[in-house]
Protein backbone atom coordinates (compact mmCIF):
# COMPACT_ATOMS: atom_id res chain seq x y z
CA UNK A 1 0.00 0.00 0.00
CA UNK A 2 0.87 3.58 -0.37
CA UNK A 3 1.05 5.64 2.84
CA UNK A 4 1.87 9.28 3.86
CA UNK A 5 2.44 9.58 6.95
CA UNK A 6 2.79 13.00 9.40
CA UNK A 7 5.10 13.70 11.77
CA UNK A 8 8.64 12.97 10.57
CA UNK A 9 10.73 10.55 12.48
CA UNK A 10 9.35 11.30 15.94
CA UNK A 11 9.53 8.52 18.94
CA UNK A 12 6.03 6.76 16.99
CA UNK A 13 6.59 7.90 13.79
CA UNK A 14 10.70 6.17 13.74
CA UNK A 15 9.76 2.47 14.40
CA UNK A 16 5.97 2.70 12.23
CA UNK A 17 8.46 4.00 9.25
CA UNK A 18 10.69 1.14 9.65
CA UNK A 19 7.82 -1.81 10.73
CA UNK A 20 6.04 -0.20 7.75
CA UNK A 21 9.18 -0.41 5.19
CA UNK A 22 9.84 -4.07 6.30
CA UNK A 23 6.47 -5.38 5.40
CA UNK A 24 6.95 -4.07 1.85
CA UNK A 25 4.81 -0.96 1.95
CA UNK A 26 5.70 2.25 0.11
CA UNK A 27 5.86 4.67 2.55
CA UNK A 28 6.04 8.64 1.96
CA UNK A 29 7.14 10.77 5.54
CA UNK A 30 6.36 14.30 6.24
CA UNK A 31 8.32 16.67 7.60
CA UNK A 32 8.80 20.31 8.17
CA UNK A 33 12.73 19.89 8.52
CA UNK A 34 14.82 19.14 5.48
CA UNK A 35 17.70 17.74 7.38
CA UNK A 36 15.55 14.53 8.03
CA UNK A 37 15.58 13.87 4.58
CA UNK A 38 19.01 11.62 4.42
CA UNK A 39 17.07 10.06 8.01
CA UNK A 40 14.17 9.33 6.49
CA UNK A 41 15.48 8.19 2.84
CA UNK A 42 17.82 5.53 4.65
CA UNK A 43 14.80 4.15 6.51
CA UNK A 44 13.99 3.10 2.58
CA UNK A 45 10.70 5.39 2.81
CA UNK A 46 10.16 9.09 0.83
CA UNK A 47 10.64 12.50 2.17
CA UNK A 48 8.17 14.76 1.58
CA UNK A 49 9.66 18.60 3.14
CA UNK A 50 6.98 20.90 3.92
CA UNK A 51 4.56 22.17 6.44
CA UNK A 52 1.46 20.96 8.00
CA UNK A 53 -0.20 24.11 8.01
CA UNK A 54 0.10 24.22 3.89
CA UNK A 55 -2.98 22.74 2.71
CA UNK A 56 -1.97 22.52 -1.18
CA UNK A 57 1.35 20.76 0.01
CA UNK A 58 -0.78 18.49 2.25
CA UNK A 59 -3.26 18.06 -0.70
CA UNK A 60 -0.50 17.19 -3.33
CA UNK A 61 1.26 14.88 -1.11
CA UNK A 62 -1.67 12.78 -0.54
CA UNK A 63 -2.97 12.27 -3.34
CA UNK A 64 -2.96 8.47 -4.56
CA UNK A 65 -2.42 7.19 -1.09
CA UNK A 66 -4.46 4.50 0.29
CA UNK A 67 -4.27 5.39 3.50
CA UNK A 68 -2.98 9.18 5.38
CA UNK A 69 -1.61 8.96 9.09
CA UNK A 70 -2.32 12.10 10.33
CA UNK A 71 -1.08 13.73 14.19
CA UNK A 72 -0.82 16.63 16.12
CA UNK A 73 2.79 18.13 16.75
CA UNK A 74 2.56 20.25 19.73
CA UNK A 75 6.05 20.91 19.09
CA UNK A 76 5.97 21.58 15.60
CA UNK A 77 3.25 24.47 16.69
CA UNK A 78 5.48 26.37 18.42
CA UNK A 79 8.03 26.20 22.08
CA UNK A 80 5.61 25.92 25.05
CA UNK A 81 7.68 28.73 26.28
CA UNK A 82 6.97 31.09 23.40
CA UNK A 83 3.99 33.88 25.73
CA UNK A 84 2.72 34.71 22.09
CA UNK A 85 2.15 31.19 20.63
CA UNK A 86 -1.73 30.74 19.91
CA UNK A 87 -2.05 26.64 20.58
CA UNK A 88 -5.68 26.96 19.67
CA UNK A 89 -5.67 29.26 16.58
CA UNK A 90 -2.44 26.56 15.57
CA UNK A 91 -4.56 23.03 15.75
CA UNK A 92 -7.79 24.48 14.36
CA UNK A 93 -6.02 25.54 11.12
CA UNK A 94 -4.12 22.10 11.11
CA UNK A 95 -7.41 20.25 11.58
CA UNK A 96 -8.77 22.57 8.91
CA UNK A 97 -5.71 21.67 6.70
CA UNK A 98 -6.34 18.20 6.68
CA UNK A 99 -10.00 18.22 6.09
CA UNK A 100 -9.31 20.36 3.15
CA UNK A 101 -6.46 18.50 1.99
CA UNK A 102 -7.81 15.10 2.21
CA UNK A 103 -10.94 16.47 0.83
CA UNK A 104 -9.21 17.51 -2.65
CA UNK A 105 -7.08 14.18 -2.69
CA UNK A 106 -9.62 12.21 -2.88
CA UNK A 107 -8.32 10.17 0.38
CA UNK A 108 -10.81 7.60 1.82
CA UNK A 109 -9.12 6.15 4.63
CA UNK A 110 -7.39 8.08 7.61
CA UNK A 111 -5.61 7.19 10.77
CA UNK A 112 -6.03 9.73 12.97
CA UNK A 113 -3.18 9.88 16.35
CA UNK A 114 -5.70 11.96 18.97
CA UNK A 115 -5.19 11.05 22.70
CA UNK A 116 -6.59 10.49 25.64
CA UNK A 117 -9.51 13.15 27.23
CA UNK A 118 -10.59 13.42 23.46
CA UNK A 119 -14.08 12.06 24.14
CA UNK A 120 -14.85 15.63 25.10
CA UNK A 121 -14.37 19.45 25.01
CA UNK A 122 -15.28 19.80 28.92
CA UNK A 123 -12.78 19.14 31.92
CA UNK A 124 -9.80 17.80 30.69
CA UNK A 125 -7.46 20.73 30.09
CA UNK A 126 -5.30 21.49 26.95
CA UNK A 127 -6.16 17.74 25.99
CA UNK A 128 -10.04 19.35 24.61
CA UNK A 129 -8.27 20.78 21.54
CA UNK A 130 -7.92 16.85 20.55
CA UNK A 131 -11.76 16.94 20.39
CA UNK A 132 -11.90 19.89 18.00
CA UNK A 133 -9.63 18.28 15.97
CA UNK A 134 -11.70 14.74 15.92
CA UNK A 135 -14.77 16.80 15.16
CA UNK A 136 -13.18 18.71 12.56
CA UNK A 137 -12.33 15.73 10.91
CA UNK A 138 -15.81 13.76 11.55
CA UNK A 139 -17.45 16.77 9.04
CA UNK A 140 -15.94 15.26 5.97
CA UNK A 141 -18.21 12.73 3.68
CA UNK A 142 -19.05 9.44 5.07
CA UNK A 143 -17.44 7.89 2.38
CA UNK A 144 -13.85 8.65 4.60
CA UNK A 145 -13.38 6.05 6.83
CA UNK A 146 -11.33 7.44 9.87
CA UNK A 147 -9.87 5.61 12.85
CA UNK A 148 -9.19 7.43 15.92
CA UNK A 149 -6.37 6.53 18.01
CA UNK A 150 -6.37 7.95 21.66
CA UNK A 151 -3.73 6.72 23.59
CA UNK A 152 -2.80 7.36 27.43
CA UNK A 153 -0.06 9.41 28.12
CA UNK A 154 3.54 8.63 27.28
CA UNK A 155 5.77 6.80 29.42
CA UNK A 156 8.19 9.47 27.58
CA UNK A 157 6.63 12.16 29.76
CA UNK A 158 8.39 10.59 32.88
CA UNK A 159 11.59 12.43 31.40
CA UNK A 160 10.33 15.60 32.61
CA UNK A 161 10.79 14.52 35.55
CA UNK A 162 14.66 13.71 35.74
CA UNK A 163 15.24 18.01 36.90
CA UNK A 164 12.85 17.49 40.25
CA UNK A 165 14.48 13.77 40.27
CA UNK A 166 18.30 15.59 40.23
CA UNK A 167 17.91 18.49 42.51
CA UNK A 168 15.15 17.49 44.90
CA UNK A 169 14.94 13.63 44.71
CA UNK A 170 11.21 13.28 43.81
CA UNK A 171 8.68 13.75 41.53
CA UNK A 172 6.64 16.55 41.99
CA UNK A 173 3.13 16.74 40.09
CA UNK A 174 0.02 18.05 41.37
CA UNK A 175 -1.76 14.07 41.18
CA UNK A 176 -0.69 11.27 42.96
CA UNK A 177 -1.07 8.62 45.58
CA UNK A 178 -2.10 4.71 44.83
CA UNK A 179 -4.97 4.92 42.62
CA UNK A 180 -3.62 3.21 38.80
CA UNK A 181 -3.53 5.20 35.69
CA UNK A 182 -2.75 4.21 32.50
CA UNK A 183 0.36 4.47 30.45
CA UNK A 184 1.99 3.83 26.93
CA UNK A 185 4.71 3.17 24.78
CA UNK A 186 5.27 4.52 21.80
CA UNK A 187 6.48 1.75 20.13
CA UNK A 188 3.02 0.15 21.01
CA UNK A 189 1.21 3.05 19.44
CA UNK A 190 3.20 2.14 16.16
CA UNK A 191 2.47 -1.62 16.27
CA UNK A 192 -1.18 -0.48 16.72
CA UNK A 193 -1.01 1.84 13.81
CA UNK A 194 0.32 -0.87 11.30
CA UNK A 195 -2.15 -3.37 12.75
CA UNK A 196 -5.23 -0.83 11.75
CA UNK A 197 -3.49 0.03 8.88
CA UNK A 198 -3.61 -3.51 7.25
CA UNK A 199 -6.87 -4.45 8.35
CA UNK A 200 -9.30 -2.14 6.31
CA UNK A 201 -11.45 -0.47 8.78
CA UNK A 202 -14.54 1.28 7.59
CA UNK A 203 -17.19 4.25 9.83
CA UNK A 204 -15.52 6.23 12.75
CA UNK A 205 -14.15 4.35 15.42
CA UNK A 206 -12.59 4.82 18.54
CA UNK A 207 -9.51 2.78 19.60
CA UNK A 208 -7.61 3.59 22.98
CA UNK A 209 -4.29 2.33 22.99
CA UNK A 210 -2.21 1.94 26.42
CA UNK A 211 1.00 -0.50 27.49
CA UNK A 212 -0.04 -0.99 31.85
CA UNK A 213 -1.67 0.37 34.66
CA UNK A 214 0.63 2.08 37.31
CA UNK A 215 -0.48 4.31 40.03
CA UNK A 216 2.13 7.24 41.13
CA UNK A 217 3.47 6.00 44.07
CA UNK A 218 4.03 2.51 42.05
CA UNK A 219 5.87 4.67 39.14
CA UNK A 220 8.04 6.50 41.81
CA UNK A 221 9.53 3.17 43.36
CA UNK A 222 9.75 1.34 39.74
CA UNK A 223 11.70 4.59 38.65
CA UNK A 224 13.46 4.84 41.71
CA UNK A 225 14.28 1.43 41.35
CA UNK A 226 15.87 1.34 38.03
CA UNK A 227 18.49 4.50 38.94
CA UNK A 228 19.36 3.12 42.43
CA UNK A 229 17.24 5.51 44.39
CA UNK A 230 14.46 2.96 45.99
CA UNK A 231 13.51 5.53 48.19
CA UNK A 232 12.28 8.07 45.50
CA UNK A 233 8.76 9.22 46.20
CA UNK A 234 6.13 10.95 44.68
CA UNK A 235 5.30 14.40 46.25
CA UNK A 236 2.06 16.09 45.09
CA UNK A 237 1.50 19.96 45.49
CA UNK A 238 -1.52 22.48 44.91
CA UNK A 239 -2.90 22.98 41.90
CA UNK A 240 -1.66 26.36 42.88
CA UNK A 241 1.83 25.63 43.63
CA UNK A 242 2.13 24.18 39.79
CA UNK A 243 0.33 26.69 38.17
CA UNK A 244 3.20 29.20 39.70
CA UNK A 245 5.91 27.10 39.31
CA UNK A 246 5.13 26.43 35.58
CA UNK A 247 4.31 30.61 35.11
CA UNK A 248 7.78 31.48 36.93
CA UNK A 249 9.37 28.83 34.53
CA UNK A 250 7.91 30.63 31.21
CA UNK A 251 5.48 28.52 30.55
CA UNK A 252 3.03 29.80 28.10
CA UNK A 253 0.07 30.77 30.55
CA UNK A 254 -2.46 28.72 28.50
CA UNK A 255 -0.19 25.81 28.15
CA UNK A 256 0.33 26.19 31.79
CA UNK A 257 -3.40 26.20 32.82
CA UNK A 258 -4.13 23.88 30.46
CA UNK A 259 -1.96 20.94 32.51
CA UNK A 260 -3.01 21.90 35.44
CA UNK A 261 -7.26 21.56 34.82
CA UNK A 262 -5.47 18.15 32.81
CA UNK A 263 -3.79 17.08 35.85
CA UNK A 264 -7.00 18.19 38.03
CA UNK A 265 -8.94 15.09 35.78
CA UNK A 266 -6.38 12.81 36.05
CA UNK A 267 -6.54 13.31 40.19
CA UNK A 268 -10.46 12.73 40.29
CA UNK A 269 -10.27 10.24 37.21
CA UNK A 270 -12.35 12.12 34.89
CA UNK A 271 -9.94 11.93 32.28
CA UNK A 272 -9.75 8.26 32.43
CA UNK A 273 -13.96 7.73 32.14
CA UNK A 274 -14.25 6.91 28.27
CA UNK A 275 -11.54 4.88 28.56
CA UNK A 276 -12.73 2.85 31.29
CA UNK A 277 -15.67 2.61 28.91
CA UNK A 278 -13.63 1.26 26.35
CA UNK A 279 -10.86 -0.55 27.44
CA UNK A 280 -8.43 -2.02 25.22
CA UNK A 281 -5.75 -4.96 25.50
CA UNK A 282 -2.64 -3.53 26.89
CA UNK A 283 0.38 -3.63 24.78
CA UNK A 284 3.84 -5.06 25.51
CA UNK A 285 5.97 -2.72 26.62
CA UNK A 286 5.42 -2.36 30.62
CA UNK A 287 7.10 0.70 32.85
CA UNK A 288 9.60 -1.84 33.71
CA UNK A 289 10.94 -1.80 30.32
CA UNK A 290 10.44 1.87 30.34
CA UNK A 291 12.64 2.26 33.49
CA UNK A 292 15.48 1.04 32.01
CA UNK A 293 15.83 3.60 29.31
CA UNK A 294 15.09 6.18 31.64
CA UNK A 295 17.62 5.24 33.66
CA UNK A 296 20.27 5.09 31.05
CA UNK A 297 19.30 8.87 30.35
CA UNK A 298 19.41 9.82 33.86
CA UNK A 299 22.59 8.17 33.84
CA UNK A 300 24.09 9.42 31.14
CA UNK A 301 22.55 13.55 32.27
CA UNK A 302 25.00 15.49 34.11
Amino acid sequence: MNIVMTGSLGNIGKPLVIELVQKGHSVTVISSKAERQIEIETLGAKAAIGKMQDADFLTHTFKEADVVYLMEAWEGIGSIFDKDVDFVAAFKRIGSNYKQAVLRSGVTRIIHLSSIGAHTDQGTGSLYLHNTVENILKELPDAVSIKFMRPVGFYNNIFRYMQTIKTQGKIIQSYGGDKKEPWVSPLDIAAAIVEEIENPFKGRTVRYLASDEISPNETARIIGAAIGKPDLEWSVISDEEMLSGMLSAGVNEWIANGFVKMQAAQRDGSLYTDFYLNKPVLGKVKLTDFAKEFAKTYNQSN
